[in-house]
């Protein structure tokens, strides 16, 4: 197949004349429990062929195959009290642990929190036939579908509650280079949204190093991820299949912040941190008492922060998103921010250009990388300029790959210039680890005055306020 691109398309329209779906997140979440049984049951087809003694984990007549392939098939009412019924019940109700079969425990993680929204068998049976075009088999296919993937992830913005867990494919990708990411590196996203950064980790450690089947078990069991919702779990857990994870059982449901600090030791510990923790937000109440007093905020990026630093082994590399009132906050911040130089290696953020996560999300946004194990002794700064003739980036108009171009020829061989300086910690600790330090090279225009014509200014606003105060007092 060519182009997915109408497939999608045919299927979004058909859902919208579904009375049970409602709205962009509900079409989302009906498309991706259908693509996940779709997808498995084309990776079963290349496991029969591989392993002739393969036995699914799925009953039989709950296998894709079994039920969705025929365009004769079932439909209507029967289709769709089969998939009420039979379909989601039974799956949920899988009795596989993660030891004995992690496939058929991945697919009842997967149906634990999906729902069927639509209610008309009778278009549940359109869109069945029209994914059975997709062969997941078919790189081409799969390549493609990709692309469209990650345009219904955009899409899925637009419904306003998504920015959470979508970060733009340029920002991980260069995130991930530059952390660079090993062979046998555990590596770690933990709050890991639709699976954006581990995806680009599992792609440059594959591109860089993976040579045998070996290497490939390695990176495969190497990749951990963690997500609280279940939409993006179920997104993450498409995507990772999509790419070629088999199993992706280090991808699970849950809140790491939800556990006590003190409670993750040794065997947690990663060499690799790569994520955009939700900022904005605020945790449940209660959730701060899992952290030292001086550490308790409800603010969820400061505490991912603090979970950052300690779930680091000695030597390990971070590389996050954070917005800017985590670089200038004081209070609490101050104090997270002080353990972060103080045990960690701050040694460079990236500013990035405003508009970055529009229009989901307007906060100005920067890239931390550090080291864990010893003390900052300088920060460089680099601020990503706008393309020229760019007021900010759009929905129409994102970031590219290609404009992180010039970060990454500095990256090895730094100096200071237009867009690169550095900072002492002697002056960071000065302004009581404020992090925010604006382009020496850019100072905003400033419109200095002469004093008479400051003195005059005050002197009309002055006589501006006495006027109202008397017309109140009129009043009154």
């Amino acid at each position: 197949m060519p182009n997915i691109q109408p497939v999608i398309k045919f299927i979004q329209d058909i859902m919208r004349k579904d009375a049970g779906v409602d709205g962009d997140a509900q079409r989302l979440s009906q498309l991706v429990w259908m693509l996940f049984l779709k997808i498995f049951d084309d990776q079963e087809k290349q496991r029969e062929l591989i392993n002739p003694t393969y036995r699914s984990p799925l009953p039989q007549d709950l296998r894709w195959r079994n039920w969705a392939t025929d365009q004769e098939g079932m439909t209507g009412d029967k289709l769709l009290d089969f998939i009420n019924n039979q379909l989601f019940k039974r799956l949920k109700d899988l009795s596989f642990n993660e030891s004995d079969d992690p496939r058929g425990f991945i697919v009842r993680e997967v149906f634990a929190d999906s729902y069927n929204y639509m209610k008309s068998g009778t278009l549940i049976r359109q869109v069945i036939n029209k994914l059975n075009e997709v062969d997941f088999n078919s790189a081409e296919d799969r390549h493609h579908f990709n692309e469209i993937y990650e345009h219904l992830l955009k899409e899925l913005q637009g419904a306003g509650n998504a920015g959470e867990y979508y970060t733009p494919r340029p920002l991980t990708r260069f995130v991930v280079e530059m952390v660079n990411p090993k062979l046998g590196d555990t590596i770690l996203d933990p709050a890991c949204g639709t699976g954006g950064f581990l995806i680009d980790t599992i792609e440059y450690i594959r591109k860089n190093e993976v040579k045998t089947q070996k290497d490939e078990k390695t990176l495969q069991n190497s990749i951990h991820g963690v997500e609280l919702k279940p939409l993006p779990h179920l997104l993450a857990m498409t995507n990772m299949i999509l790419h070629g994870v088999d199993t992706p059982k280090h991808l699970r449901r849950g809140d790491m912040l939800s556990q006590p600090l003190r409670e993750y030791g040794p065997k947690d510990r990663v060499n690799v941190i790569v994520a955009n923790p939700p900022f904005g937000g605020a945790v449940k109440d209660g959730v701060e008492k899992n952290f030292p007093a001086e550490f308790r905020t409800k603010e969820t990026a400061d505490l991912f922060l603090v979970l950052f630093i300690h779930l680091l082994k000695p030597n390990g590399r971070c590389g996050i998103v954070l917005p800017d009132g985590s670089l200038f906050g004081e209070g609490v911040k101050t104090a997270i921010k002080k353990k972060l130089l103080e045990e960690c290696n701050l040694h460079t953020i990236v500013r990035l250009p405003q508009g970055v996560f529009n229009p989901y999300a307007g906060v100005n946004t920067n890239l931390l990388f550090f080291n864990k194990g010893s003390p900052t002794k300088e920060v460089w700064y680099y601020e990503l300029p706008l393309p020229d003739g760019l007021r900010q980036y759009t929905k129409g108009r994102p970031i590219q790959h290609e404009e992180f171009d010039p970060v990454r020829k500095w990256w090895n061989n730094r100096v200071s210039n237009d867009h690169a300086w550095k900072v002492s910690i002697a002056e960071i600790q000065e302004r009581n680890f404020n992090l925010d330090f604006k382009n020496p090279k850019r100072q905003e225009a400033v419109n200095h005055k002469a004093p008479k014509e400051l003195l005059e200014g005050i002197n009309e606003k002055e006589k501006q306020i006495s006027s109202i105060i008397n017309e109140i007092k009129n009043i009154l």
